[in-house]
């Protein structure tokens, strides 16, 4: 798509004024600086208090070595990103007030550019065939610059800083913004124009995720925003359109995003932002906005949305992810889709916000001359089916069913095909339990050791020991999208050891029940369990299990266990603090089982 239309329309000749040029307004454009709304400037100054008592903090060999000493990602990027998120802020703080020093953004920029690599310590290595496993590159080359997630963003943000405060950093010395392009262009532009062996740029590999668009976004932005001396803005765009292709060639065409909506913030959010861009550089002569699939990738979040926060969680997605409210709300303008423009509002985030996941600075400028709304309309839609991520969300007096369907070599996979959640006025009953802090295992070969992944931590059936596994081949089939629910058989989800024949799910919600129907055929006899993933403690008592909000019938004969699950991870208690609830419900043996769980309101079904 991208690629036949700079063939057709070279981009050089589409380009509109010159470049590099301003994205949003510079510091010494005083009048667009001082009418920015005052809980804008509040929240600035309070963040600028915060960061002005903490110090750059050191960034370690040792903590970088960490990565493939202990696991942890934490002991790089910590002090990786407070580095990153005090400049942001003391350059915001400069732009406020023409009078405020620029010590702070000086540090900020030389740290930085001092810095042996930009890339942190978990994204060392190039995941290409034959590439070297981490433990056999601890530690970064800096002669073999590598582009990752955080390179991209590091040069966008340098890119920012020098470009908004220009005229006061070259008072200081015009040395300070020529050394920050200069590490612009030889970690992240050179190495861009001149290799084809990032992963991400999609020609060594096809599997490719939100990886190419989120970099690519940072990549133009910087481009936009300094000199690009040897290569011309055009260059840069026109390169960068044959990679943004072949990532828009493995998104599904009823523009899911398999990574859940958490991550559309840098999938179809950076395909945003690269539109954007081409807009803003051909004065509009470069235009998207009524592709079909375009319009779907971009809308996806409203289609994920259960309310009040609550999204739907499958693979790594958190349970309330942070999306960016300016994109959705410029993504809802630019496609006339009022109900992106009514989410936006919904899920409305702080400046901070964009700063604190990780330090989205273009986004955090763009909010600052696009505000949200606070003006909360729109419904959500009843009803969503996207065929190709097999997702289906149904709601019915009040009472919302996620389910799906799938395959077990999803990108961020979890082991999950034919799982689901219900959520009873807004409030989660059963349950994803989502996401975990990162670590050295989280893509590796011990993945599947982390519990909140494997399906036995999912709402789905165990046949005796075995549970579903990773890896495409382990998928749903005959796949049907009902009125009301979904049917499915996920037979083909289990190895072949666990003999499986045959496993039916049907699922169909009313106003106040969730009708679950499982058909199960084995080759022999075997016990089976069905695993049910609680946010509330449930109470058991006379073959049923309780919570405050929902509850079922248990078969006579079989056994009930229920599991308490401290949440100590942190990033999983920012959804679910406390604990979580794992009932495991166990059938004796036998060659076949037909079960229908009925998961009622409390106060109707009791």
């Amino acid at each position: 798509m991208f690629q036949d239309y700079c063939l057709a329309h070279p981009f050089e000749q589409l380009l509109h004024g010159a470049f590099p040029r301003d994205l949003v307004p510079p510091s010494d454009d005083r009048a667009a600086w001082e009418r920015l709304p005052k809980p804008f400037v509040q929240e600035i100054l309070k963040a600028a208090d915060t960061y002005a008592a903490i110090e750059y903090p050191m960034r370690l060999a040792t903590g970088f070595l960490a990565f493939v000493r202990t696991g942890s990602r934490a002991c790089d990027e910590n002090p990786y990103f407070i580095r990153r998120r005090k400049l942001c802020v003391s350059c915001l703080l400069c732009c406020l007030d023409p009078k405020a020093s620029l010590d702070d953004v000086v540090d900020g920029i030389v740290c930085i550019c001092e810095e042996t690599s930009w890339v942190i310590s978990a994204h060392n290595i190039n995941a290409v065939p034959g590439a070297p496993a981490p433990k056999d590159m601890p530690l970064p080359d800096p002669q073999n610059p590598y582009v990752d997630l955080f390179a991209a963003q590091t040069a966008m943000i340098l890119a920012f800083v020098c470009r908004l405060l220009q005229k006061r950093l070259d008072e200081i010395s015009p040395l300070i913004r020529r050394r920050a392009e200069k590490e612009i262009q030889k970690r992240v532009l050179i190495p861009f124009m001149e290799t084809d062996a990032f992963w991400w740029m999609g020609v060594l590999r096809h599997d490719l995720n939100n990886w190419t668009p989120w970099i690519l976004s940072n990549i133009l932005m910087s481009a936009c925003q300094i000199p690009t001396e040897p290569y011309t803005v055009a260059d840069v765009f026109t390169r960068a359109m044959p990679m943004l292709d072949r990532w828009l060639d493995v998104v599904p065409e009823d523009g899911g995003c398999d990574e859940g909506a958490g991550y559309w913030n840098m999938a179809g959010g950076a395909l945003l932002d690269c539109l954007e861009l081409f807009s803003e550089a051909t004065n509009g002569a470069m235009t998207f906005w009524q592709d079909e699939k375009i319009r779907r990738i971009l809308s996806f979040p409203m289609r994920s949305e259960i309310g009040d926060g609550w999204f739907v969680n499958f693979a790594d997605c958190d349970a309330r992810p942070f999306l960016s409210s300016e994109r959705l709300l410029y993504a809802g303008e630019m496609l006339g889709e009022a109900c992106l423009i009514a989410m936006s509002a919904r899920v409305k985030n702080s400046l901070m916000d964009q700063l604190n996941d990780v330090p989205h600075f273009s986004r955090l400028l763009k909010m600052l001359f696009h505000p949200v709304p606070s003006v909360q309309t729109g419904v959500l839609k009843d009803d969503v089916w996207l065929p190709d991520l097999e997702l289906r969300v149904v709601r019915r007096g009040g009472m919302t069913l996620c389910c799906k369907g799938g395959h077990n070599g999803e990108s961020h996979n979890h082991n999950d095909v034919g799982s689901f959640m219900l959520y009873a006025d807004g409030r989660p009953q059963i349950i994803d339990a989502g996401n975990m802090t990162y670590t050295a295992k989280t893509f590796s070969d011990e993945r599947y050791t982390l519990w909140n992944v494997r399906a036995a931590y999912h709402n789905l059936p165990m046949i005796g020991n075995y549970e579903e596994q990773p890896g495409r081949e382990y998928k749903a089939s005959n796949v049907r999208c009902l009125p009301d629910g979904l049917t499915l058989d996920i037979a083909k989800a289990y190895s072949a050891a666990a003999g499986v024949r045959k496993l039916t799910r049907e699922f169909r919600l009313t106003g106040d029940a969730l009708f679950v129907r499982d058909a199960v055929e084995l080759s022999h006899p075997n016990f089976a369990a069905w695993v049910f993933m609680l946010r509330n403690q449930p109470v058991v008592a006379g073959g049923k299990v309780m919570t405050d909000s929902i509850v079922w019938t248990v078969p006579a004969g079989w056994k009930i266990d229920v599991e308490t699950i401290p949440v100590t991870d942190a990033r999983m208690s920012r959804n679910f603090p406390g604990s979580l609830y794992r009932v495991l419900i166990t059938a004796p043996a036998q060659s076949s089982f037909t079960v229908q769980w009925i998961f009622g309101r409390r106060e109707q079904y009791a």
